[in-house]
């Protein structure tokens, strides 16, 4: 394959998450669907990302391989999907590219978690949001929940990030009533923070 700028945009995308979908790829570079699948086979063809089917009823998951790492000159591991993750992390994506249309940012105005945890360094690994921005001056967190953690943890959670950020934003499912009690008896507390859902 003859190797594009765009190709090199795309890698970099990934060093980003863990995974992404096809869809996730398309909705940054391409405007059709066919194209997209296309670069993605040819991608996958020569070595640069790998495809993986891993949950039944969720699309194939797009990640980087060995040479693919190397191409982009990235120092990320090689990506471990966890099984329970995939729901969450699908909907991180699809919320950060919401929230890139909804405030008008390009990429390099958000650091997602895997590359706050990159500057962690080797020191002990601490709670990151799922991606943050900086928008008007002003930073913003975000927070996809989709389970229901302990609560004292929870609550850490929530002074940390009032603590960092101008705004801190949870996205939860509607029918997740015990987290939503959590954070609604806490808006007074943290009065930067805002609830979302994913309807």
């Amino acid at each position: 394959m003859r190797f594009m700028e765009r190709d090199m945009l795309i890698l970099s995308f990934f060093t980003r998450f863990d995974f992404l979908l096809g869809r996730h790829v398309q909705r940054l570079f391409f405007s059709g669907a066919r194209a997209c699948d296309r670069r993605l086979k040819l991608l996958c063809e020569n070595e640069y990302l790998k495809r993986q089917k891993i949950l039944y009823g969720t699309p194939s998951l797009y990640s980087l391989t060995h040479k693919g790492r190397r191409k982009v000159d990235t120092s990320v591991r090689e990506n471990k999907i966890r099984i329970d993750q995939i729901h969450h992390d699908i909907a991180v994506v699809d919320t950060m590219l919401n929230m890139m249309d909804k405030f008008n940012l390009s990429l390099s105005d958000i650091l997602t978690e895997k590359q706050l945890h990159s500057k962690d360094g080797f020191s002990s690994r601490k709670h990151c949001p799922d991606f943050v921005f900086k928008k008007d001056g002003k930073t913003y967190c975000v927070e996809v929940e989709l389970s229901l953690k302990a609560k004292k943890r929870f609550l850490q959670i929530l002074k940390n990030n009032y603590d960092t950020y101008d705004f801190q934003l949870f996205f939860v499912e509607n029918g997740n009533t015990k987290l939503l009690a959590i954070l609604e008896n806490n808006m007074l507390i943290f009065p930067n923070m805002e609830v979302h859902f994913f309807e």
